[in-house]
């Protein structure tokens, strides 16, 4: 009888392994020069090109990008680099500037810097992560985008030790930059709600905002005015060769800021992609 069970064994077996979660492989980090982290099946996905804007179309924030390339360059190095921590106004290049610092500092020091995205929901595995690069001989930009935390969420405090502090602390090879519309973080009416529940309200803010403290850099970003606006929108223009006149540009420009409600980067490029649609011209 035994003997007559063998193939129906192995057929379940063979089953029972296709239907098992494939382990997490090593991923060949000098696959790529970006990566996207996925914590499910802790899985390092390359990313063949960046979508990203060149620095030099970044107008308004010439001292954030100085600041942000210069503290990558010196991580590249191999020098003491900060966490950075890049709030402020949607839409005005936050994003932008930490995928285009990593370009330019690159293109100085092919490989010299490996971009890895980590999604907003994975932040608790992020030990696992560091823990995957810490023994790697390239340098990491860790790069999370919209980092913020609600009321009852208690993952911030796994970011804290991991950033700094923890008994680990952060590799020598990792670096983390963030962008956020929250210079700490926090929504604000759960810090200001903190004095009326605790007992010692102050050092409940304190815990709160001690999150941002782990970031060496604050880099902030504001609404651009209309020169800075005019300056981007003009940029976009020249750099894809679209014919329309510089009066014409900024006047329906400044039309299209009225009618989104705000001058910003991000509204420049949707003009752009407007205008470009209709005057059928492609954006390379």
């Amino acid at each position: 009888m035994s003997t007559d069970l063998v193939p129906l064994l192995s057929r379940i077996a063979d089953a029972l392994e296709r239907l098992a979660p494939t382990p997490a492989g090593v991923a060949d980090l000098g696959a790529a020069d970006a990566f996207v982290w996925h914590a499910e099946g802790e899985v390092l996905e390359p990313v063949p090109q960046v979508n990203r804007v060149d620095i030099e179309l970044l107008r308004g924030i010439e001292r954030q990008r100085d600041t942000l390339v210069e503290n990558t360059r010196r991580f590249a190095q191999g020098l003491p680099a900060n966490n950075a921590l890049l709030w402020g106004a949607r839409g005005t290049g936050k994003s932008s500037l930490i995928k285009a610092a990593h370009a330019a500092v690159n293109a100085e020091t092919p490989g010299a810097v490996t971009l890895v995205e980590i999604h907003r929901e994975d932040i608790p595995s992020l030990p696992r992560l560091l823990h995957r690069l810490r023994d790697s001989r390239r340098r990491f930009v860790l790069f999370c985008d919209d980092l913020s935390f609600d009321n009852d969420d208690t993952s911030y405090k796994s970011l804290k030790a991991v950033l700094e502090g923890g008994i680990e602390g952060r590799p020598e090879n990792v670096v983390f930059y963030a962008t956020s519309n929250r210079r700490h973080l926090m929504p604000r009416d759960m810090i200001d709600n903190e004095r009326a529940t605790a007992i010692n309200p102050g050092e409940a803010v304190e815990e709160k905002v001690s999150l941002s403290d782990r970031f060496g850099l604050w880099l902030g970003f504001h609404v651009c005015d209309q020169a800075t606006y005019f300056s981007i929108v003009e940029g976009y223009a020249k750099r894809h060769g679209l014919d329309i006149s510089v009066d014409d540009l900024r006047a329906r420009a400044n039309e299209w800021s009225v009618t989104r409600g705000g001058r910003s980067g991000r509204v420049a490029w949707q003009f752009i992609q407007d205008l470009a649609g209709e005057l059928g011209q492609r954006l390379d």
